[in-house]
């Protein structure tokens, strides 16, 4: 019989209905997988494998008897540390909620819950999302399956590098700039961000309110669509969730791009952009003109100031989130105080991580009186730009297509003392966020190093049918999950 940890979402819930495989094989399968490959990955802040055997043993006998239950009970998943799950840790993997458990579970683990499938811890990330490495961690360092030396991407490191480890099937990361995307290309792996109000955000721990957005980090296309569908659709606790009627995105899974219109922006395969990375993504584009799609390249200019526009408006609601971490109500406070000034400074000193520090003084600073109006409010106007620039482009086009990352991943401490090379990874993916748009990373290739390279598609706003097909399309006529693996390269 095939490893059980080599299969899809999809191809583990046939062979539960056809009764080829029990609850309790997955489960086991994976936690024997965690022990044994855990500590080469790091990707887990807080494990819940006793919890979870149980819980699968509870379904297996509901299944016995012939109970009806949902349609992925027992499948295990991994959840970003940064979504609060009930009597578990959420740590956002830093000092300040090291011992927070929250009272609460987030909608979308409601939603997990809901279905009965079984999560098997909190995955480490980017201290409070902020990072492009998970290097920001207050806890450890995850490191990319495809070779220990190097990141696996950031903020969603531990979930990306999970999912690729085959320490999870599946995986909810969350997105601000890139943070499912760049490691999901990492990592080798699919990583969708959905359109901004499409999931719920009730019970994300706020990094930029106005550009976070959750989603799967899946081995495949399929998955990708199956459980975007189980965590979609409107919530009255978040505000900024629209009030949409529920789509069934497996039905865009269909093996067709003919006639479909695709934009190649120039601007993404310009300067920066990796040789290798390049090269991988022109043959791409070959193939999808093979598959009777329409390719034009294209030239979409505002996408170089939506780096300097996110990072004025992300830094900006940051300071804002933040602030609620003041060493009185919750969280990590210093005993080294002799008035109340002393525990809100040394409180957030001591449970801060440099990044963080970083980006709040940068969007106090934004936000100050005098310099508003020059940053925050301009930041502002740019991004409305940014809109109205891919608006005009999906007037003509179908979908957008741009390397997810100009590089592979990097090796680890080459770029975590260099603040402004490490934001530059960003440049693919934040324009997206800016836009509210929804974008998802699949693999098309490695480098002649064996690392992984990811081809992003960019869909209108709630245009997620569109990307999941031509991502789907891709990915059917090509064989990467049957041709590399993870090597654990040392």
């Amino acid at each position: 019989m095939e490893n059980i940890i080599d299969l899809t979402v999809h191809e583990l819930i046939e062979k539960l209905e056809k009764k080829e495989i029990k609850v309790t094989d997955i489960t086991k399968a994976y936690i024997d997988r965690i022990n044994e490959k855990e500590n080469d990955v790091q990707a887990f802040v807080t494990t819940t494998c006793e919890e979870a055997m149980k819980k699968s043993e509870e379904i297996q006998k509901k299944i016995d008897k012939g109970e009806k239950l949902g349609n992925f009970a027992g499948i295990p998943i991994g959840i970003k540390d940064n979504m609060c799950t009930k009597g578990v840790r959420t740590t956002c993997s830093s000092k300040m909620l090291e011992n927070f458990i929250s009272p609460y579970d987030a909608t979308v683990v409601e939603k997990l819950n809901n279905e009965e499938i079984i999560s098997l811890g909190k995955l480490n990330m980017d201290e409070f999302a902020m990072g492009a490495s998970t290097e920001y961690s207050y806890f450890k360092k995850t490191r990319n399956p495809w070779n220990l030396n190097t990141v696996p991407g950031g903020s969603s490191g531990g979930s990306a590098s999970a999912v690729a480890a085959k320490l999870v099937p599946w995986a909810l990361g969350s997105d601000t700039g890139g943070s499912i995307r760049q490691p999901a290309s990492f990592c080798g792996v699919v990583g969708l961000k959905p359109t901004y109000g499409l999931v719920s955000r009730y019970g994300l721990v706020a990094f930029a309110s106005s550009l976070d957005q959750i989603g799967p980090i899946t081995k495949n296309v399929q998955d990708s669509a199956i459980l975007l569908n189980i965590i979609a659709g409107h919530d009255e606790r978040d505000t900024t969730c629209e009030n949409r009627q529920k789509e069934d995105y497996t039905k865009a899974l269909i093996n067709d791009v003919k006639g479909m219109k695709i934009g190649v922006p120039k601007e993404y395969f310009g300067e920066g952009i990796n040789p290798e990375v390049k090269q991988k993504l022109e043959q791409a584009i070959e193939k999808y003109k093979e598959l009777g799609a329409e390719i034009e390249e294209f030239s979409l200019d505002i996408a170089e100031y939506a780096l300097a526009a996110y990072y004025i408006i992300a830094c900006a609601e940051a300071s804002s989130n933040l602030g609620r971490f003041d060493g009185i109500r919750y969280g990590y406070r210093t005993n080294k105080f002799n008035s109340l000034k002393d525990i809100y400074r040394n409180s957030r000193s001591e449970g801060f991580g440099d990044e963080v520090k970083r980006r709040i003084i940068l969007g106090t600073y934004v936000l100050s009186s005098g310099y508003y109006d020059a940053y925050y409010k301009k930041a502002q106007q740019v991004r409305t730009l940014v809109r109205k620039e891919f608006d005009k482009a999906f007037e003509k086009y179908d979908v957008l297509l741009t390397p997810t990352s100009p590089t592979v991943a990097f090796e680890i401490g080459t770029r975590s003392d260099n603040p402004l090379e490490m934001y530059l990874a960003d440049i693919c993916t934040v324009s997206v966020n800016i836009g509210g748009l929804p974008g998802i990373s699949v693999p098309c290739g490695v480098d002649s190093n064996g690392m992984p390279i990811g081809m992003q598609l960019i869909g209108n706003r709630f245009c997620e049918n569109k990307i999941i097909r031509v991502a789907y399309t891709y990915e059917q006529n090509t064989d990467f999950r049957e041709k590399y693996k993870p090597e654990f390269k040392k």
